[in-house]
């Protein structure tokens, strides 16, 4: 299918759930990520800052940027200015500086941010444990913070087969959501987000409650590395 088709696929399996669609361009070239925008998706995902910034140069400015992938704190300043979302906050530092970017930039609106829960089996992937997330929340330094919104939480599954498995990660994310959400932003409904599920799980992380999937060669076909900048 094309890339359009793909795009009106998952429009229509996501029709009537509250789940979100973020197309993934991690190493896709312009004129793919042209194609689904012309299709009428608005928001995309980039893992790599690098990417990021220089496709933000040449599309159209009224689409809504994801960062997913693991961002070091001397990067922050490369987006800050107009990254929607940042869902790979894995800690307090990092969530720090995102703030003090925020505000040197004086953004009139807050950069939405994602606390990265470490679901997975695997030592690779980066993500805070729940109780360091709900500690990042009970800080003074969070309190005193009024560039960022935290909207939810995120999670990479472990990349594996075993359909019991992935449901027991994407259940381990959702009760860290249900917690935070209950000790923390019961009053708040910014705070809404279950980012979970990518191309190869997504259907399995949709059942289990996921409000944002990543789906990249699902939409725009197989990775080609020689895009990918240095």
């Amino acid at each position: 299918m094309s890339i359009k088709d793909n795009i009106l696929y998952f429009d229509e399996q996501l029709r009537d759930t509250s789940c979100r669609l973020v197309a993934v361009t991690k190493t896709h070239p312009v004129e793919k990520i042209k194609e689904a925008y012309d299709a009428g998706h608005r928001l995309f995902g980039e893992n790599r800052v690098q990417e990021l910034v220089e496709k933000y140069a040449l599309l159209p400015h009224d689409i809504a940027w994801h960062l997913i992938g693991h961002l070091q704190t001397n990067k922050v300043k490369y987006i800050a200015e107009f990254i929607d979302t940042i869902q790979s906050v894995d800690s307090l530092k990092l969530l720090v500086e995102i703030n003090r970017r925020a505000e040197m930039y004086g953004r009139t609106l807050p950069i939405n941010c994602m606390l990265q829960i470490a679901i997975a089996d695997e030592e690779t992937k980066y993500g805070m444990s729940c109780e360091e997330a709900e500690a990042l929340l009970q800080s003074e330094e969070y309190r005193q913070m009024n560039y960022i919104r935290i909207t939810g939480v995120m999670g990479i599954a472990t990349n594996t087969d075993n359909e019991q498995q992935l449901r027991e990660e994407f259940r381990q994310l959702r009760g860290c959501f249900d917690y935070l959400k209950a000790k923390f932003f019961r009053a708040n409904d910014d705070f809404k987000e279950i980012s979970m599920g990518m191309t190869s799980d997504w259907q399995l992380a949709l059942e289990e409650g996921s409000t944002i999937i990543r789906v990249g060669s699902g939409i725009f076909g197989q990775r080609d590395y020689s895009n990918t900048s240095r």
